[in-house]
C-alpha cells in the first residue's frame, strides 16, 4: 500500500492509504449502504464516473471471481473502504479485489473514516471529488478538481454500452450447479437497448423464456419499428445506465419515435428516467441518491417489497398526470414505478434484479414476458 490524497469540492483535505491502481482520478463520490456484493456494485456499468463509499467497513474478504462480475469491467473511478481484506477467504474465490481494481486502472482508497464520509454526503449531498497516488499538494488537488469536468457534463453511456449488437443467452445462474449456461426455452424475441446493461438483468430477461438481443446506444428507432411491425420482435427493454438522463439528447430522440409506436416496453433505472423525459416530465437530481440492498418499496398492491438501489436522479411526481403511480420509495416517498396510461409500457426505478439485493422484485419481469408473448 501507499498514501493517497483527497479532495473534496467543500474543500475537506484526507490522507488515506490505496490499493489496487496508482494514479489521479476525478469523480463524483457517493455512498453504497449494501451489506454484501461488493464485486457486483464495483462492476456495475451505472457507477461509471462515480467513487463508491462502501458503509460496509470490512471489504475484499470473498475475494472476487468471475461469475459474479455484472459487466466486462470495473466502471466506477474507485472505491472507498474503512478496512481492506487482502487475504481473501471463499471457496469460489479466484483473486482479491486489489487485482481487480488494478487489472481495470482502478483506484482503491482504505484505513478511513468512512462513516464520516458518508455523514458528509448525507448532510451536504453528493459532490465531486479528486484523489491521487501522487499529487500530495491540497492547492494542485484543488486546482486540478475545479478545472476537470463534472460528471454531469461527461456522457458515460457512450463508454460503458457495447459497440456491437449480440445475443445474450444465458439464465439466471444455477447455484446448485454453478452453471449459467443452463437451457432456456424461448419463444418471443427483445431487444435490450444498452446504455450500461447488468448482466443480471440480461440473465432474468432469457429466464423468463424471451431470447434477448442487445444493441447499442446508438440504436435508430426506425430500425426495431421496422422490425416489430415485421413481428421479428415483440417488445424494447430500455436499460439501467450512468450519469445525467437530461443530457442524452441524442438517445431521448430516439425513444420518443419509440412512444409514437404501441410497442410493449419495460425500462430500470436510467431507462426507466428516459421514458420520463421523452413523455414531457424532466428528472430532477437527489440529494445524495439511493444506493444499497436495503430499501423498502410498496407497490400498487400495498405489498412491501426491500430493493436494490442504485442512482441520483429521479421521475417528478407531476407523472401522475400520464401515468399510474406502480411503487413508491418509503423511504422518502420518491416514485420508484409507474405504469403510463394507454400503453403497454411502464418502468421500475429500483433493479428487481437486485446483484447483489433481495430477490422480491423479480416477478417484474415476468410481467413483462407476458406482455411481449
Amino acid at each position: 500500500m501507499q498514501k493517497v490524497w483527497i479532495y473534496l469540492e467543500n474543500g475537506t483535505f484526507l490522507e488515506a492509504n490505496s490499493f489496487g491502481a496508482k494514479g489521479t482520478s476525478v469523480g463524483e463520490i457517493v455512498f453504497n449502504t449494501s451489506l454484501t456484493g461488493y464485486q457486483e456494485i464495483t462492476t456495475d456499468p451505472s457507477y461509471a464516473g462515480q467513487f463508491i463509499t462502501f458503509t460496509m467497513p470490512e471489504i475484499g474478504i470473498v475475494g472476487v471471481n468471475d461469475d459474479d462480475m455484472e459487466s466486462s469491467s470495473v466502471h466506477c473511478k474507485g472505491i472507498i473502504v474503512r478496512a481492506y481484506n487482502k487475504n481473501h477467504s471463499n471457496y469460489r474465490a479466484q483473486n482479491d479485489l486489489a487485482s481487480l481494481l488494478e487489472k481495470n486502472n482502478t483506484l482503491g482508497i482504505c484505513d478511513i473514516d468512512t462513516r464520516y464520509l458518508t455523514k458528509m454526503l448525507r448532510d451536504e449531498g453528493a459532490m465531486m471529488m479528486i484523489a491521487s497516488t501522487e499529487i500530495s499538494s491540497k492547492e494542485e488537488l484543488a486546482t486540478k478538481l475545479k478545472n476537470s469536468p463534472r460528471i454531469e457534463d461527461i456522457n458515460y453511456i457512450e463508454q460503458v454500452s457495447t459497440k456491437e449488437a449480440y445475443i445474450h443467452k444465458f439464465g439466471a445462474w444455477d447455484h446448485v450447479n454453478k452453471d449459467y449456461n443452463k437451457a432456456v426455452m424461448s419463444d418471443k424475441k427483445i431487444v435490450v437497448i444498452d446504455f450500461g446493461v447488468k448482466r443480471n438483468i440480461l440473465n432474468e430477461l432469457v429466464e423468463t423464456g424471451l431470447e434477448v438481443e442487445v444493441v447499442p446506444s446508438s440504436f435508430k428507432a426506425e430500425d426495431l419499428i421496422e422490425r416489430f411491425n415485421k413481428k421479428e420482435i415483440g417488445g424494447i427493454f430500455l436499460s439501467n445506465g450512468p450519469g445525467d438522463p437530461l443530457t442524452l439528447t441524442k438517445e431521448l430522440d430516439e425513444v420518443k419515435k419509440l412512444l409514437k409506436e404501441e410497442i410493449p416496453m419495460f425500462a430500470i433505472c436510467l431507462g426507466h428516467q428516459l421514458l420520463s423525459i421523452a413523455h414531457g416530465y424532466d428528472t430532477y437530481k437527489l440529494k445524495f441518491g439511493q444506493h444499497g440492498g436495503n430499501h423498502p418499496v410498496g407497490n400498487v398492491n400495498n405489498v412491501v417489497e426491500i430493493t436494490a438501489q442504485n442512482h441520483n436522479y429521479n421521475v417528478p411526481d407531476n407523472i401522475i398526470e400520464i401515468a399510474e403511480i406502480t411503487h413508491k420509495n418509503l423511504f422518502d416517498n420518491t416514485i420508484e414505478g409507474v405504469k403510463y396510461n394507454n400503453k403497454e409500457v411502464f418502468s421500475v426505478q429500483h433493479h428487481p434484479e437486485a446483484s447483489p439485493g433481495p430477490h422480491e422484485s423479480k416477478y417484474i419481469f415476468n410481467e413483462f414476458s407476458k406482455i411481449v408473448k
